[in-house]
This record gives C-alpha cells, sequence and structure tokens, in this order.
C-alpha cells in the first residue's frame, strides 16, 4: 500500500502561517520543533478531527501539511502562487455548511458563492498568502 503521507506548503512566516491555518481553518497543529540554527522549524499541520482515535488526536483524514518558510528568493516568489493560479488543495468536509460558516466567520476569503456540483458542494477560497483551495462535501 502507498500514501502521500505529507504535502509541503511555501510560507513567509512559520507563526502567521500557524495562526491561520488553527484560528481560521480550524487545523491541528501536530509539531512545532526547531531544526537547528537559522530558525529553520518542523510545523505540521492537520485538518483537525475526532473520528480516528486518541492515537491520532487532531488528526484529520488523508496527508499532514508541512509549513515550510521560504529560504530564497526563489521559494519566496512561490508563496501563494504554489498551483499557478488554479486550486491546488482540498479540503473534504463532512458538513460543508459548518465548515464554511465558521471559515467564513473567522474572516476567510470565499472566492465564489457555495455550488453545487455533480461531485458535491464546494466553493473555492484563499488562504494568507492567496493559495487557493476548494472546501468540497462530497456528493
Amino acid at each position: 500500500m502507498r500514501s502521500i503521507n505529507t504535502i509541503s506548503i511555501l510560507v513567509h512566516d512559520y507563526d502567521e502561517a500557524i495562526a491561520f491555518y488553527t484560528e481560521k481553518l480550524g487545523f491541528s497543529l501536530l509539531e512545532d520543533s526547531a531544526l537547528g540554527d537559522g530558525g529553520k522549524r518542523w510545523v505540521l499541520i492537520s485538518p483537525a478531527s475526532t473520528s480516528r482515535g486518541e492515537n491520532n488526536a487532531g488528526r484529520g483524514e488523508g496527508a499532514d501539511i508541512l509549513l515550510a518558510r521560504a529560504s530564497n528568493d526563489e521559494q519566496a516568489r512561490a508563496v501563494g502562487n504554489q498551483g499557478g493560479g488554479r486550486v491546488m488543495f482540498f479540503l473534504n468536509t463532512d458538513d460543508f455548511w459548518r465548515d464554511h460558516k465558521a471559515m467564513s466567520t473567522a474572516g476567510v476569503t470565499f472566492m465564489e458563492a457555495p455550488r453545487e456540483e455533480a461531485y458535491g458542494t464546494v466553493a473555492v477560497f484563499r488562504d494568507l498568502y492567496g493559495n487557493l483551495w476548494d472546501l468540497i462535501q462530497p456528493a
């Protein structure tokens, strides 16, 4: 069996990214460990979930996300545009309207009104740097 365990998102600042993903999107901070000189950290987050038991408390289904601070000019230019202007990340939910309301109330910018598609209820939102995400409740 193979699966994707972790993906990374380039960020400008660890702490502002942690605040956005935990406070506005409701993700869990799984780990925040210093990695030596230069202020580099291992910052791992995941969509919050209570359905996987105590050993996986705070972990959602699917891959975890590593918040990776840009460390050079090329990486800094890619922050917020990792998908080249396309939706790059897909956040599944079991209750679209609950999460849409909570995220909107927290100040998350949705790029469109929610819509019904053959595959489910969906709306595109932007993260703090401008990366595009779909919030989806599968049909």
